[in-house]
């Protein structure tokens, strides 16, 4: 499994550590953190926990991997405060989305920045690709600076795109880009 290191965070394999599921469930036994994501249900159980890292360490194991599942771990606590990733990763297209969220009692502290540079580093500089897109859903403008913060733009928007699992409300998605070559965290 790859692992990337910051200042002060560790992304690395989502189960590595027993914790895991005791973090996982902490952070997203939260409807102000779910209700911005699309897959996690609410409430967030142990066994919605357990699911999520059975399938991140089965996806570890293959060779062609179409996306790569981060756990965000503080390195000072050596908890898992959140997860980031690349998804829908085409390599001969050379794009792939994002996705992150953090636990409430991690937010405006700078680790989703922390978090989505070595990412979109790794996508960039090791993976080769050329474009990054995310969906943000709207009411959720934190999201949205953040991508902005690294030079994605707006590129449109998705009206009743999705169906969000954790409240069941169906809502429109932001969809931004980014291009390498527009990348505000390039060296």
């Amino acid at each position: 499994m790859i692992k990337l290191k910051t200042k002060r965070l560790i992304l690395r394999g989502v189960g590595d550590r027993k914790s895991d599921v005791n973090d996982l469930v902490e952070g997203c036994n939260n409807l102000e953190v779910t209700k911005w994501l699309l897959m996690l249900p609410f409430p967030y159980r142990r066994k919605d926990a357990l699911g999520w890292i059975k399938h991140c360490k089965e996806n570890y194991k293959k060779k062609d991997k179409n996306s790569y599942e981060f756990a965000v771990e503080l390195k000072e606590e050596g908890k898992l405060i959140g997860g980031i990733g690349l998804s829908s990763v085409k390599k001969d297209q050379g794009t792939a989305t994002v996705g992150y969220w953090l636990n409430g009692k991690y937010h405006r502290k700078g680790y989703g920045s922390e978090a989505l540079k070595a990412v979109l580093d790794f996508a960039f500089n090791w993976l080769k690709l050329r474009r990054i897109e995310a969906g943000v859903f709207t009411g959720n403008p934190s999201s949205a600076k953040l991508l902005e913060k690294f030079g994605a733009k707006k590129e449109g928007l998705k009206r009743k795109s999705k169906i969000c699992k954790a409240d069941g409300k169906i809502k429109d998605e932001l969809f931004y880009g980014l291009l390498k070559e527009g990348w505000k965290g390039r060296k």
